[in-house]
């Protein structure tokens, strides 16, 4: 790096505060948690928000960086991939003659700062105590959202007073995941998993300047860059480092090229071009993704943050990986997908970032063969996904785990929680429907959803009496296991099967060779087709014309009814307070079910009984997921009861803003993250997707005087206002031709030299 690069002190957070999350002072026990928190991630790096320097025992974990798609089994007798934590490339050790610099800082002093419009992390401290210097220490961290593979650390030294030898140690710092080495030079490391053939490279530089002036490091044996200087009062002393992290798979005896190519190409872009093409394309992705909302600072403020963790979740241009459901964050659920990618992301990546959504879909159809092998496995027909995938979409859900009471607990999701073939089939319709993208339909999506419709027709059993029945599964609601006729699974598997119909009807229609070539692999006949429109006609739904609910599954109603209120100042979820096996005698629901139909389905209900199904379960559930909240106020907003809907909100939020939910050292709830995002755009500004364009049916909040926000809908960029101050809905097309949109069920035209503008 050169002199003339930008100094660490031009670089700082923002001014506006509704873009900044801040923590002041340090926690130990609550530092994990921090970590989380001021995580920033690219989609294909991941880095926690730890400390910019090692403290010794005052590091609560060890330092994580998360690179997408590195999955590897912890033993050789282990069946689980997880995803492997790398090397920490941010390592620095600071010393003074008798130890670490920042072995005893001033606790008040630390300051988290994340200035979410950039992407930048900034740390604060300053060394006080029984210490020969006063030092104020100043970081800043980035994985760069030009350049994936790349991230950047700066650390900057104030000498503020004394006088005394200080040296500064940078290396690649160890992984408690076992990699096998296979390179190792000052500038270039490289490794390998033991047993999945997957290679990491990381190729860095490293620079430091004391007041200005470059100093040459001094390379130990052990691959460390070593500076030694006598500190004096005034100096500033800047250290930078630069790394390019690559994943490969198989052993490439090239593994660090790749690597020593994308360090080559940001270091010629230099400081100042690194940050800005970062800034750059945060800039862009908050131009089309940004929420406002004026009224409520707090609605912003978890708005923001959502969006900020949604953004960084994902890589366009690796449809090899998904989002986990803790994304580039943390360790729990072992990098693991599951259907919230689906149910809880895809619709914000499919409206602001279709090309994301896109790869998100590829990454289901490159592993539909291995949903079609687990349906075989199991005895039907078509595609049963797994219910935690990794990389190459094969069952990964662990068989057993010990439970609060330090139990050996069998695991029956895996084989039992099949709605995860129409989550994933949903997330398709829905991504057709507000992209029109023909080639993916013809290319991918259609086989998907054929191949998932096909499950459910095979796994619907048929009975004498005419009705068919979908027995010994679990649905969103895990408290109850093997249960027949879930409400959820079932009218999603007739969706489903519908759908299947329809995008069978549709290539015909419009691409008849592709139908012709689909429908002849997939051994895909006329006589099959009305097979399934007869399933999806007789199949169980548990719905109860006297009373409108649907019952969750058989037998749900005879089950013990908990009064919940009783157990309201409760610290853990209902299924320890009443014990596993009395928790699956009961009306306690884990999350939401029949009220995640009415907020994936509502068409399925009248109004009538969408207002007796909420009014029944949300009572009986117990939110002991963090999931739950988001769909209860996506329900909430849809049958015009806003607050509701905000209180819900705002819990969804809190869950990573303010830990109500769980401890968050294990990473961000990304799930629950998009169901705020979910409930804003979905709930309180009432969209919902029509065949020929959005439809809206806003009900905002007393607290909230505006709304804003956009919209991508096939090939357009779609800006809506709903101001309550000027009393008017707003819609505005920023590029593409004129499009249909829908505001209380009222059709209008908008183009790009024509605003609609609705008296509200």
């Amino acid at each position: 790096m050169t002199v003339t690069d930008t100094p660490a002190q031009a670089v700082l957070p923002g001014d506006d505060p509704s873009w900044l999350l801040r923590e002041t002072g340090y926690e130990l026990l609550r530092e994990s948690t921090f970590e989380t928190r001021f995580a920033v991630s690219n989609g294909f790096l991941g880095l926690r928000g730890g400390l910019a320097t090692h403290l010794g025992a005052c590091r609560a974990i060890p330092p994580r960086t998360y690179v997408a798609g590195l999955f590897d089994t912890p033993t050789p007798d282990s069946a689980v991939p997880e995803l492997v934590p790398a090397p920490d490339w941010t390592q620095v050790r600071i010393l003074l003659p008798d130890g670490p610099l920042m072995r005893c800082p001033d606790r008040s002093s630390r300051a988290l700062t994340l200035d979410m419009h950039r992407g930048l992390l900034f740390m604060e401290a300053r060394q006080t105590c029984n210490a020969p210097l006063d030092v104020c220490l100043r970081s800043l961290r980035l994985v760069s959202l030009d350049a994936r593979a790349v991230g950047m650390q700066v650390i900057e030294l104030r000498i503020e007073s004394g006088v005394s030898d200080l040296t500064l140690e940078a290396a690649f710092g160890p992984t408690d995941f076992e990699l096998a080495p296979e390179r190792a030079e000052l500038d270039l490391k490289a490794w390998r998993t033991w047993r999945s053939g997957r290679s990491l490279a990381i190729a860095a530089a490293a620079s430091l300047e004391i007041d200005g002036v470059e100093r040459q490091p001094v390379a130990r044996g052990d691959l460390i860059w070593t500076w030694s200087w006598t500190a004096q009062p005034g100096q500033v002393v800047s250290f930078r480092r630069v790394v390019a992290v690559t994943r490969h798979h198989g052993t490439d005896v090239h593994s660090g090229a790749r690597a020593r190519r994308e360090l080559a190409a940001a270091r010629t872009l230099g400081w100042q071009g690194l940050i800005a093409r970062h800034e750059a394309a945060w800039a862009e992705r908050w131009r089309r993704s940004d929420v406002r909302v004026e009224g409520d600072e707090g609605a912003q403020a978890a708005l923001r943050f959502a969006v900020f963790h949604l953004n960084g979740a994902v890589n366009p241009d690796d449809p090899q990986v998904s989002v986990a459901a803790r994304a580039l964050t943390g360790d729990d659920y072992r990098g693991h997908v599951f259907w919230d990618t689906e149910i809880f992301l895809l619709p914000f990546y499919t409206l602001t970032w279709p090309e994301a959504a896109r790869t998100l879909l590829m990454y289901r159809f490159r592993t539909l063969d291995a949903a079609r092998a687990k349906a075989a496995r199991m005895g039907w027909r078509g595609a049963l996904y797994a219910w935690e995938s990794a990389d190459t979409g094969a069952e990964v859900t662990p068989r057993q785990s010990v439970g609060p009471d330090r139990k050996i607990l069998d695991i029956r999701c895996g084989s039992q929680e099949q709605h995860i073939s129409a989550d994933v089939a949903y997330a398709v319709w829905q991504y057709w429907q507000a992209t029109a993208d023909e080639a993916f339909l013809r290319e991918a999506g259609a086989e998907i959803i054929l191949e998932t419709a096909r499950f459910w027709a095979s796994r619907a059993e048929a009975d004498p009496d005419g009705s068919r029945h979908i027995r010994g599964v679990i649905g969103p609601d895990e408290y109850h296991e093997d249960v027949d006729d879930n409400a959820f699974t079932n009218i999603m598997a007739r969706w489903t099967i519908e759908r299947g119909l329809d995008v069978a009807a549709l290539l015909r229609e419009r691409w008849p060779e592709n139908w012709d070539g689909l429908s002849g692999r997939l051994a895909l006949d006329a006589e099959e087709l009305s097979q399934w429109s007869e399933v999806a006609r007789t199949i169980a739904t548990g719905y109860d014309p006297q009373t409108g609910l649907f019952e969750q599954f058989a037998g749900f109603s005879a089950l013990e009814e908990i009064d919940l209120a009783a157990y309201a100042g409760r610290s853990v979820p209902m299924d320890v307070v009443l014990g596993r096996e009395r928790t699956q005698r009961t009306q306690v629901i884990k999350q939401a079910d029949v009220v995640a139909l009415l907020a994936l389905l509502p068409e399925v209900f009248s109004a009538r009984e969408a207002e007796a199904n909420f009014d029944h379960y949300e009572p009986r559930c117990g939110h002991g997921s963090s999931l739950s909240r988001a769909m209860h106020g996506l329900a909430a907003a849809r049958l015009g009861r806003p607050e509701t809907a905000l209180h819900y909100f705002h819990q969804s939020a809190a869950i990573d803003l303010a830990d109500t939910h769980v401890a968050i050292s294990g990473g961000i709830h990304v799930a629950a993250l998009g169901g705020v995002w979910l409930i804003a755009i979905f709930g309180i500004a009432g969209l919902s997707l029509r065949d020929d364009g959005p439809a809206f049916h806003p009900r905002l909040p007393a607290s909230w005087r505006s709304l804003a926000f956009r919209l991508q809908w096939r090939g357009r960029s779609l800006l809506i206002t709903i101001d309550r101050d000027a009393r008017v809905f707003r819609a505005t097309i920023e590029s593409g031709s004129s499009m249909p949109i829908y505001f209380h069920h009222k059709r209008y035209v908008v183009s790009s030299d024509h605003d609609i503008e609705i008296p509200v």
